[in-house]
């Protein structure tokens, strides 16, 4: 029980060297590209749970949106599998770096933004100040509606990266508690490790579910701007 509790997040290392770029690269092995005229069952299966999520994504968006289909399922499959990998045993998870989120974040938010004020710019302009606002209100209102654009891409790593730390931290600390309580009450063992077992599927869930709402809101902010 001397081990560091954020152990599991530190950016390991070959003879000094990180090797993030490594782990970052092999959730595409996940996803090959059919070779065959006719692909297995576990292919189709992929292809159409891209398709299904794909038609969700872009319903709302018009044919300018659209042209982000790629990008927008690259992303939620990178993140999904990045999230999965990461809750095997011994792994480390990326998307618990704020530094990573914020390098995907960013960039899509700034492009969207930017594709919004280039085909829309008075709509873009229009969504710092209300309809009907006060003369006297105006200043303030265009301030802070100029910060919250701002925090948007802040919110999206964070959220995205307190979920996946919480879930991590608290599995660590349950399956902690467990291996202590082995040798002095195995009924009490017992109830934790059933506690832990569920708490593991829920990260399963949470893994997928994080994935989703960072693209959906990506989606949502290109959206409002195309």
């Amino acid at each position: 029980m001397n081990e560091n509790l954020f152990a599991s997040f530190i950016t390991p290392t070959i003879v000094g060297i990180p090797i993030v770029i490594l782990i970052i690269a092999i959730p595409s092995i996940l996803f090959p590209s059919p070779t065959r005229l006719i692909t297995s069952r576990l292919t189709s299966l992929q292809q159409w749970l891209i398709q299904l999520v794909l038609k969700q994504l872009m319903m709302i968006h018009s044919i300018k949106g659209r042209t982000w289909s790629l990008m927008l399922i690259s992303l939620i499959l990178f993140i999904g599998s990045t999230n999965l990998l990461g809750l095997l045993p011994h792994s480390f998870t990326p998307t618990t770096q704020l530094s990573m989120n914020l390098g995907m974040a960013i960039p899509l938010w700034a492009a969207a933004v930017i594709t919004g004020f280039r085909h829309k710019t008075k709509m873009s302009l229009a969504h710092l100040l209300p309809q009907g606002t006060p003369v006297l209100l105006i200043p303030m209102l265009v301030i802070i509606e100029t910060i919250s654009l701002f925090i948007q891409p802040m919110a999206l790593a964070v959220r995205l990266t307190a979920n996946i730390t919480a879930g991590h931290l608290l599995m660590h600390l349950i399956g902690g508690a467990t291996l202590v309580l082995t040798s002095i009450s195995p009924t009490t063992a017992s109830i934790t490790f059933i506690i832990l077992t569920l708490l593991t599927i829920l990260e399963f869930a949470v893994a997928l579910i994080q994935a989703y709402v960072f693209t959906l809101l990506v989606s949502l902010y290109l959206h409002d701007n195309t």
